[in-house]
């Protein structure tokens, strides 16, 4: 009698799997909870999180000032609070010899854009002979009646909402005003605290970073903020002895626009203006014009090197670059501080880099046409041998 022989199994998909196949799985389900809990947070805290950053963005920004008192004998809270209180009367003061014209002009500004544009095609039409319809340029802007009357309406809330955004304001700006003060007053402490979680070797690449970080960062925003106020000044002046409607909206939108904006701010910020005096006197559109080609080169030439003398020139186009991706990843906060942000890292990379020097472009082209020749191999000559 034979003995049978069991013929071995194929392997297949109902073997016991391996005992790391459970611990991937939990692992891959753990990181995914974390992300989503994560994403929820985000969404839940954006707002805080845009004030924080914002604020720091502010405490680093008002640091050189508040180093230069410190070295003078200042302590350094009292520093940042003479600072911090300086800046709050500004506004305060601008707010309340301003703050009332300035919502008046607004509200009345979106409550007359259909008619200026009306106006403006009209005398288009009439100088040019074209036939553009106004109707259609008013409904392709979105400045439909019902649309004006919501953002009127948004602009001028009843009492209800006008006490609650009022508080908001409030309770956002002391947010993050404290939250600057503890940036800017805590400023080495936090270096130091952050620092002594790494090795030596990596605290003196943390306070370097750092301090670039805030000298960049700082002097650009500080260097913007004043040429902005410098071009609202000047251009509030020059609309208000035009009679141009609206002049300190379109003041405070030409400087900021022009200023943070980069490569078309310039454009952007003098065409609304023109526009509107072009809607009032066509002549008053070709003074604002000329009065903000011939201002921009003053700026550029006269204001600009000395304000930003200290500070990050960047690319033109880097920078609008950096602002339409700011816009497009974090809204509005991500445009504005996409620039300070792409400053601080042009200052890193130009720290940390190693660059070469280049050899002549005549050299390179001849080069690359014929290449070199080896050099001759010198042959000395033998002494002639005399006759006897």
């Amino acid at each position: 009698m034979t003995e049978k022989i069991a013929a071995p199994q194929p392997e297949g998909w109902w073997q016991e799997p391996p005992r790391w196949l459970g611990r991937g799985v939990l692992l891959v389900l753990a990181m995914v909870a974390a992300f989503q809990v994560v994403m929820w947070l985000f969404d839940g805290l954006s707002t805080l999180l845009g004030i924080v950053f914002l604020a720091w963005m502010f405490g680093i920004s008002i640091e050189p000032m508040v180093n230069r008192l410190e070295r003078r004998g200042w302590r350094r809270g009292l520093a940042t609070g003479l600072v911090m209180l300086m800046m709050t009367l500004a506004v305060l003061g601008f707010t309340a010899a301003f703050g009332a014209l300035l919502v008046q002009q607004v509200v009345q500004l979106f409550g007359a854009l259909p008619s200026l544009v009306a106006q403006g095609v009209d005398w288009v039409n009439r100088t040019f002979g074209t036939h553009f319809v106004a109707g259609h340029i008013v409904d392709s802007l979105g400045l439909t009646s019902a649309r004006v009357q919501q953002i009127v309406a948004n602009l001028t809330p009843g009492v209800v909402g006008l006490v609650a955004s009022v508080f908001g304001l409030v309770f956002q700006a002391f947010t993050l005003l404290l939250f600057a003060f503890y940036a800017s007053a805590e400023g080495p402490k936090l270096r130091r605290t952050v620092s002594s979680w790494f090795p030596p070797k990596q605290q003196q690449v943390i306070a370097t970073v750092w301090a670039i970080a805030v000298d960049k960062t700082g002097g650009y925003v500080v260097s913007r903020l004043v040429l902005a106020a410098l071009s609202s000044l000047l251009t509030g002046i020059f609309l208000l002895l035009l009679g141009v409607p609206y002049w300190l909206p379109l003041a405070i939108w030409t400087g900021l626009v022009s200023q943070f904006i980069p490569t078309i701010g310039t454009y952007l910020a003098i065409a609304l203006p023109a526009l509107i005096a072009l809607s009032v006197q066509p002549l008053d559109a070709v003074w604002v014009v000329l009065f903000g080609t011939g201002y921009q080169q003053v700026e550029n030439y006269l204001f600009a090197p000395r304000v930003t003398a200290r500070t990050m020139q960047i690319h033109p186009a880097v920078a609008f670059g950096a602002v339409i991706a700011g816009a497009a990843l974090f809204g509005p906060v991500g445009a504005l501080v996409s620039i300070p942000v792409v400053a601080a890292a042009q200052a890193l990379v130009e720290t940390y880099g190693h660059r070469y020097e280049l050899i002549a472009e005549e050299n390179q082209a001849v080069t690359a046409i014929r290449p070199p020749r080896p050099p001759r191999q010198s042959r000395r000559r033998l002494p002639r041998r005399r006759r006897t």
